[in-house]
């Protein structure tokens, strides 16, 4: 028996074990560092911060872009814009927006994911199909899109052709369908990078969980609603999050395709374009960055609170404590 046993026995308490201490960061380290992180946090600063902090500035202001804002309003572009129809009517169009994408885009982005991830003929092919939408700028796919709807435009003469003179309608301006028109567009322009994702994500599954359920006598879809669908999950949380963010901050289409004016009457305005228009539009510059402050705390706010929910799992899961 050791001495420190016969301690043990005899009631003494064992001394705690020493853990090694850690080295600090030398200098060298520390400017290696500084070099690598720096320029990213400066342009994130200058790109990202510094705009926020001056918007929020201007906020306080009556301002009409150019000089030095001298007529401080205090809270009353605040109080202006919670109070506004207009932009409760834009927040509301925000959250069909919201989801109707999830809805519309996750089922048919998933189903195509998993019929790209077979042997098919013309695979490649197809994937590049469905993936240009994405990668046309946002212009030349409204102004193709605001042809293509008008009341005289190439759809509704091709209805007419056939004869389906009675399914012709004003798809941009008619209330009960812009809304529509708008999401069949998003779909259209967006989906592929959804299925992109998920194609990404099923790569990730390993095969061997696939060819022993079958093995088991698991059916091709219950392979993927019990394997490939939950090991999908994070990669679809994921995108559910950049739907999310994208759709609140949703401009160049809905401003390509109806303008100023049209998308209110309509119902697809956004709280981008109350921005655009009763900011800029309306020389009240101070208004338009009270807007952008408002859209930037209704975003954060959403992001924390599906980060703190609904990452919350995929992100404990890739993190371990130090030791």
């Amino acid at each position: 028996m050791t001495v420190t046993e016969a301690r043990i026995g005899g009631g003494v308490q064992a001394p705690p074990p020493v853990r090694p201490r850690r080295r600090g960061i030398g200098w060298a380290q520390r400017l290696e560092i500084a070099a690598l992180s720096g320029p990213a946090i400066l342009m994130f600063a200058g790109f990202v911060i510094f705009p926020v902090v001056m918007a929020a500035y201007y906020g306080f202001y009556r301002w009409k872009g150019f000089g030095p804002p001298t007529d401080f309003v205090g809270l009353d572009n605040y109080v202006t814009i919670l109070q506004d129809k207009a932009f409760h009517e834009a927040l509301l169009h925000n959250g069909q927006i919201i989801v109707l994408s999830l809805v519309l885009q996750g089922p048919i982005a998933i189903g195509l994911a998993l019929l790209l991830n077979q042997r098919v003929r013309g695979q490649s092919a197809i994937r590049v199909l469905i993936f240009v939408p994405y990668v046309i700028a946002e212009v030349i796919a409204g102004t193709a899109w605001a042809l293509i709807l008008q009341t005289n435009g190439a759809f509704n003469d091709v209805l007419r052709s056939i004869g389906l003179d009675a399914l012709a309608a004003d798809w941009l301006a008619d209330p009960g369908l812009a809304i529509w028109t708008l999401m069949l567009i998003l779909t259209w322009k967006y989906v592929g990078f959804a299925v992109i994702l998920f194609l990404a994500g099923m790569q990730n599954i390993p095969e061997e969980l696939a060819e022993a359920a079958a093995v088991d006598g698991a059916s091709y879809w219950q392979i993927q609603r019990h394997i490939t669908l939950p090991l999908l999950g994070p990669t679809i949380r994921i995108w559910a999050f950049l739907s999310i963010i994208g759709a609140l901050q949703l401009f160049d289409l809905v401003y390509i395709i109806w303008g100023q004016y049209v998308a209110s009457t309509a119902g697809t305005s956004t709280m981008a374009t109350y921005m655009v228009v009763e900011g800029r539009n309306a020389a009240n510059y101070g208004y338009g960055n009270a807007v952008a402050v408002v859209i930037f705390i209704i975003s954060m706010i959403i992001a924390l609170v599906y980060q703190r929910f609904v990452l919350r799992r995929d992100t404990e899961g890739a993190l371990t404590e130090g030791r």
